[in-house]
């Protein structure tokens, strides 16, 4: 795994391309949660999603490593398609990105537009990355994984960026798709040599990573049902649950009902918008006030790509959140 050259070499090479994003502290949900509360708005990155960074990282990796590459193929539900997409389009390469069937609209539009070839085929995530794979052997193209360790080192970046902002975090709640995400966020921990605790959150239907966090083996789940489609996840990664198990406290669900609570205190708290995972972890922090009452702790806004009517569906007729 990368150490912390590496890392700041990525920061830099990320900042090449988009500006940091902040990490802010609103009264509104201090009040809300009782605690000192920052959230990092990765709503702010390019594509509205922290991906954005892996796919910088991956690609210039890979052109030095395969300068003969000349097409990619991946999967997603959306947020790593957008990330490789907009890398994949600076580097001058063509990429065809997996979705399943009823995938966002909104998702599947910003690919196209960022020269993506969208297909959509399977029942859910996992489907369609079997797919892509399939397709990368058949045409030979360079399947891009959805975790792999130059994905993990330029999301990392925003870890970076949040715990040398922020001083001495009590803990900070991540969202967990496949781990990305809460991999970079351990990894710069532990390279800063900070003792924050780190705490993954999952959806109640979409929970393959806490059982497998709970039970210490790798455990597949039939289904993944959950409004937050970047959770939607079937088949844990080996790399990122042995990075989980060793570096997080615990894995908290938060079920679809706590999600549009999140979502909706961040537009009245923040008038931020946040799509399901990206509110997930402030529905962990909820969910734990407790806990976290006078602390100083933080929660990532992994993204915001929500399609309109979802929301409108969500905020329709629904009462202000009790702050």
């Amino acid at each position: 795994m990368f150490d912390l050259a590496q890392l700041r070499q990525s920061a830099q090479l990320v900042h090449r391309h988009m500006a940091p994003t902040p990490q802010l502290s609103w009264p509104l949900l201090a009040q809300r949660t009782g605690c000192e509360v920052w959230v990092k708005h990765e709503n702010h990155a390019p594509t509205a999603a922290f991906k954005v960074r892996g796919g910088l990282v991956y690609i210039d990796a890979l052109l030095r490593r395969e300068p003969q590459v000349r097409g990619l193929v991946t999967a997603t539900r959306g947020n790593h398609g957008q990330s490789l997409a907009l890398a994949a389009r600076a580097a001058g390469l063509t990429i065809r990105i997996l979705v399943p069937h009823g995938n966002a609209r909104e998702k599947n539009a910003a690919m196209r537009a960022l020269g993506a070839e969208v297909i959509e085929h399977g029942r859910d995530f996992d489907e369609a990355r079997a797919e892509a794979a399939r397709i990368a052997e058949r045409d030979g193209l360079h399947w891009v994984p959805s975790l792999h360790e130059d994905l993990v080192r330029g999301v990392a970046t925003y870890a970076l960026e949040l715990l040398e902002a922020v001083p001495n975090l009590r803990r900070v709640y991540v969202p967990i798709g496949l781990g990305s995400g809460i991999c970079g966020m351990i990894r710069t921990r532990d390279l800063l040599g900070v003792d924050t605790e780190i705490v993954g959150v999952v959806a109640s239907g979409a929970d393959a990573y806490a059982r497998s966090f709970e039970q210490g083996r790798l455990v597949q789940t039939e289904r993944a049902d959950t409004l937050a489609d970047g959770m939607a996840c079937r088949q844990p990664q080996e790399l990122a649950l042995d990075m989980i198990r060793a570096g997080a406290a615990r894995i908290v669900r938060v079920d679809d009902e706590e999600i549009r609570a999140a979502i909706r205190a961040y537009h009245e708290d923040t008038h931020n918008l946040a799509e399901g995972a990206g509110a997930a972890a402030l529905a962990a922090l909820m969910q734990e006030h407790e806990l976290n009452a006078g602390q100083r702790v933080a929660v990532v806004l992994s993204g915001a790509n929500i399609d309109r009517a979802a929301l409108a569906e969500l905020l329709r007729d629904e009462a202000p959140v009790a702050a």
